[in-house]
């Protein structure tokens, strides 16, 4: 880039902002003279600096947009990839090249939203009731079931789908002491504001069937043992759970 193209490559030169016309019947129509009266009037003198911010001297010059996104580039360069060694569930993951080129390079998915949360979320929403669409019509089946961001918040819905049909009345529900921590914590938030008690124990110790209405067993457990779980399954169905 050479340097006869610098002044013109700043971001706000592309903005989509107000003109001059469109401030100026905004600033008429809430009865303040200028920006600078509207913004004496909002902001308490309290919070504001008595000398405007020397910009070259705090920070130097502005950069360009092109300019910027190197600095940044080199900023992030410093960063160390390193291996995660956490464990508790969270492991790398193999992006399916379909997946990777049609949805996440696929611009029609991300430009249609606003970059922010709600938008984010419905776009997200979006993705999620085309993929059970999609499944319903290749299996031929009522319903299909989507993704939920993550296993602790998929074990929370499961514990409010456990009390919504299960014939039994009771009120706390088990949670095998072998689940991933932040599974057990997201499990006793969300029963906390529902009014239900959270049992946490071995399935083959501590369990009562006739005392929960559900349970939810990991497999296989944060410990990496792996269980037969039948024979507690087949006492909760017998018990309503």
């Amino acid at each position: 880039m050479t340097a006869h193209y610098d002044p013109y490559d700043f971001a706000n030169r592309r903005h989509i902002g107000p003109t001059q016309a469109e401030i100026d019947a905004m600033l008429a129509a809430v009865g303040a003279p200028s920006l600078e009266a509207l913004i004496d009037e909002t902001l308490p003198p309290d919070i504001r600096q008595a000398q405007p911010l020397a910009e070259e001297d705090a920070f130097g010059p502005a950069l360009t947009e092109r300019r910027a996104i190197e600095r940044m580039r080199e900023i992030a360069d410093r960063n160390r990839v390193l291996v995660s060694l956490i464990g508790q569930g969270y492991h790398g993951t193999t992006m399916p090249p379909a997946i990777q080129r049609n949805i996440f390079e696929n611009p029609a998915w991300y430009t249609a939203y606003s970059p922010y949360q709600p938008e984010i979320s419905q776009g997200r929403l979006e993705a999620l009731i085309n993929f059970q669409t999609l499944v319903c019509d290749l299996t031929g089946l009522d319903v299909a079931n989507a993704s939920l961001l993550d296993e602790a918040t998929a074990a929370a819905e499961a514990m409010g789908l456990a009390r919504r049909v299960a014939a039994s009345k009771a009120d706390a529900f088990f949670v095998d002491r072998d689940c991933l921590p932040q599974t057990i914590a997201v499990l006793k938030t969300r029963a906390a504001p529902m009014g239900w008690r959270v049992v946490v124990g071995c399935p083959f110790a501590d369990l009562d069937p006739t005392e929960v209405f559900g349970a939810i067993f990991q497999y296989p457990g944060v410990g990496g043992a792996i269980h037969d779980f039948s024979g507690p399954i087949t006492a909760l169905h017998a018990a309503g759970a």
